[in-house]
């Protein structure tokens, strides 16, 4: 799931879900104290009531009394002068929180509640005067709130008397501010629940994998490129963990490329300088034999001189090939691409390198198998070097008496094939796949007299590769080398 559609959620989640809880859990709460206000004070009440009217339905709990004291007023007066009665009355009263106080006159002659009474005494209507009736009743505000519900009459003595049934709204029906007190906590508790489990969820879903990444950055802040980082999850942020995985494993790759290349420079250097020692050497030992007289007839002097020119042009041949291979590092070969004939070019390669083999004892053959007029788009220079370099390996490992190579060249349709075989010592199949690798010697000891800077392949394989072709080889110990690579015709029109 997308993190932008799991944002969404959570705000609909963060909206729908404490409305239903409260609306379910207020319901709840409202239901139960409904019923129970009904089973306290025998009233029926709608919810909607007890919040929009309170005052009506609190009228309702003394309705029954009230209604039986103005009906004696009316039919039985006599019976409002009873002491009992009035006593009687409390009783059914007082479960109510509501008592009752007679007056006679200016003087109470009977109080259910003196304590309450005396909040309110002086705030109680005189006989026969106009109130605000709220349902038969008067609300007394203030600190003390009471609602009070009065009724004149006339005592057998001819004095007047005044009957109050009085209800304090201080503690009548505790289930109306237990409904509030219960809802408010209700919606702390659902507002934390609610806020719990998307923390939780967030923390799990978007806050763990930015954990997570910030480990494995302290990882490879320290260096350890090493620490793996897996994706749980396919939204932005497992992307964002694939990412980070692919940039710490390219990273990685780089860096131990670069160690690798510090190794292999460390390794030229050390080649170079093997190499560059022996013919100096040997230059300077025939340079002290010219100039200290050992070299007494023009017969050897000649032989020094020869040997002198040699070995300078084996430095040469080294310092060239450490040169083209920095162009090769930095890619910057400069190529000059033009349409060759392949029999030509073939045959002038053939007739210079048999007197350079023949001095070796090494004979060249020579196989064309295409048509005379195939031609092929190359750089006639570097396509000349990636000859002499396969040529040039396979001279430096000939081990055999008569050394034998073969030139092959065969058609492939878009393609031409070259093959080039030697008959000398051969490559094992461990070190095969390495031969084109830059600085790479099958001979690493050393202690040889083949030389080389392991060069020549890996730039026969850049230059190949840059004409669009493949190279490849095949060996096998004591019998032989075969390097072969493909160049793609010129095709006119």
């Amino acid at each position: 799931m997308k993190l932008k559609h799991r944002l969404i959620i959570a705000f609909l989640i963060m909206i729908a879900m404490p409305v239903i809880l409260i609306s379910i859990t207020a319901g709840t709460i409202v239901r139960f104290q409904m019923d129970s206000i009904h089973e306290s004070y025998d009233v029926e009440a709608k919810t909607i009531q007890v919040i929009t009217n309170p005052i009506q339905i609190l009228n309702r709990i003394t309705r029954g009394v009230y209604n039986e004291i103005k009906l004696y007023s009316i039919s039985v007066p006599e019976r409002l002068c009873d002491i009992d009665y009035y006593k009687e009355l409390d009783i059914q009263l007082e479960p109510k929180h509501s008592f009752l106080a007679v007056r006679k006159e200016d003087k109470f002659v009977y109080v259910g509640n003196e304590e309450k009474l005396s909040a309110i005494s002086g705030l109680l209507p005189d006989y026969g005067s106009g109130t605000i009736d709220i349902d038969g009743g008067i609300y007394l505000g203030g600190s003390n709130p009471f609602l009070v519900k009065m009724q004149d009459f006339t005592y057998t003595d001819g004095t007047n008397g005044t009957i109050f049934v009085i209800t304090d709204l201080n503690v009548l029906m505790p289930q109306v501010k237990a409904v509030a007190i219960q809802s408010a906590i209700s919606f702390i508790v659902i507002l934390f629940l609610t806020a719990s489990l998307l923390i939780f969820w967030i923390y799990r879903s978007i806050l763990k994998p930015l954990n997570v990444l910030r480990v494995a950055t302290n990882h490879i802040k320290e260096g350890d490129l090493g620490y793996s980082v897996t994706s749980v999850s396919e939204d932005e942020i497992g992307e964002l963990c694939n990412d980070f995985e692919g940039m710490r494993v390219r990273l990685k790759e780089l860096i131990d490329d670069r160690l690798q290349y510090e190794e292999d420079i460390k390794e030229l250097i050390s080649n170079i300088s093997h190499d560059l020692k022996t013919p100096l050497t040997a230059i300077k030992g025939y340079a002290e034999g010219l100039l200290d007289g050992v070299a007494d007839t023009s017969e050897k002097q000649e032989k020094y001189l020869k040997t002198i020119y040699m070995k300078a042009n084996d430095m040469t041949s080294l310092v060239d090939e450490l040169g083209y291979y920095a162009k090769i590092d930095a890619n910057t070969i400069p190529y000059t691409f033009k349409n060759i004939n392949m029999t030509e070019y073939f045959e002038d390669c053939i007739e210079d390198l048999h007197l350079e083999l023949e001095v070796k004892n090494i004979k060249i053959n020579y196989e064309n198998l295409i048509d005379p007029k195939v031609q092929i788009v190359a750089d006639a220079e570097q396509l000349k070097r990636v000859i002499h370099n396969i040529i040039g390996n396979s001279v430096k490992y000939m081990d055999k008496p008569l050394g034998i190579i073969t030139i092959k060249i065969q058609d492939l349709g878009e393609y031409v094939e070259v093959d080039i075989e030697d008959n000398g010592a051969g490559i094992s199949q461990e070190e095969l796949p390495y031969i084109f690798d830059r600085f790479y010697r099958a001979d690493v000891s050393r202690n040889t007299y083949k030389g080389g800077s392991g060069l020549g392949l890996a730039i026969a394989k850049k230059v190949i590769e840059d004409h669009s072709g493949t190279i490849w080889a095949t060996s096998e110990k004591q019998k032989g080398t075969t390097i072969s690579f493909t160049l793609k015709k010129y095709h006119n029109g």
